[in-house]
């Protein structure tokens, strides 16, 4: 039972980084489709990184870097050159999976440099809980920090409430004095640097090596999380642990000899988001509610 729980943490740990950094970005307004772009850059950047190092902490670094530096190209074009935000977005995506693949060709196949699960004495020996608390990877713990201080910033500081009003009115917002372009550019950096600590998640402590395309589609299952969410923090948490559960039913199903073709499997995680979405979209009162006012659209401050 303890070992199926760390599977779900370690499952949810990526989808939950980078739907929190991509919340940050649309409660400011912005609609970033190049989350999964920039996990692949953050997967082969740490993968890389703490292989040329020795030192899986440095890749985590290298990744966070590469993923702030990589989503202000988005941030150039759609916020200065005003761009629309849903194409660029996915061309950060082709970009960022075309881009990953050329520069890890030369490391396919190279036994990667494992992140090891932290073991704090005595602590982590503890019946049940000790694994669970004190024994795992440390991107862990800090998706739950990224996480609590996400929620502590956006309801509890100045900051995070001008970044609210940006987002729900960015014309209220410069009218008032607020620098909506300098919020966005930040609000992007952060969720730049957020997916690509989730993809160094997966080159460095899921699978230690780097695969092209290794990303498999999660970010766009953190892009429905956020919706899933309502854009709450709190709720991102419950909705990454869900779909990381059902991630491992495949692996869970094949392994009791249940009957059910492994493509289906595969596949349950993005039916699980369709499912959730359509079920989001009948409720289309609370969407409108919980959804920023500007999202998407484009902001040209008057000169």
């Amino acid at each position: 039972m303890i070992s199926v729980i760390l599977s779900v943490c370690a499952a949810a740990t990526p989808l939950l980084l980078a739907a929190t950094g991509e919340l940050v970005v649309e409660r400011s307004g912005v609609l970033n489709l190049g989350v999964e772009g920039m996990m692949i850059m953050g997967a082969v950047a740490g993968f890389s990184f703490a292989q040329l190092t020795g030192n899986p902490y440095l890749g985590a670094v290298g990744a966070v870097i590469v993923g702030a530096l990589f989503s202000q190209l988005f941030a150039f074009l759609t916020l200065s050159l005003v761009t629309n935000q849903v194409a660029t977005g996915l061309a950060l995506t082709i970009l960022g999976l075309g881009l990953s693949g050329m520069i890890g060709e030369g490391f396919v196949g190279q036994p990667g440099v494992k992140m090891e699960a932290l073991n704090i004495p005595i602590l982590t020996d503890l019946p049940v809980i000790g694994r669970l608390l004190f024994g795992q990877d440390a991107i862990f713990y800090v998706s739950l920090v990224v996480v609590a201080g996400v929620t502590w910033f956006l309801f509890k500081t100045r900051a995070g409430l001008m970044l609210r009003s940006v987002g729900d009115s960015h014309t209220s917002a410069h009218a008032l004095g607020i620098p909506v372009i300098r919020i966005r550019y930040l609000a992007i950096a952060f969720g730049g640097a957020c997916a690509g600590l989730a993809g160094a998640h997966l080159s460095l402590v899921q699978v230690p090596q780097w695969v092209e395309g290794m990303t498999a589609g999660k970010g766009w299952i953190a892009l429905a999380l956020v919706v899933f969410a309502s854009w709450r923090p709190s709720r991102v948490l419950i909705g990454a642990y869900l779909f990381g559960a059902v991630t491992l039913a495949q692996f869970h199903a094949q392994a009791y000899g249940i009957a059910i073709p492994a493509q289906f499997l595969s596949s349950l995680p993005y039916i699980a988001t369709i499912v959730v979405l359509v079920i989001i979209a009948r409720n289309r009162r609370m969407t409108l509610i919980n959804t920023p006012a500007s999202l998407g659209q484009p902001f040209v401050p008057d000169r």
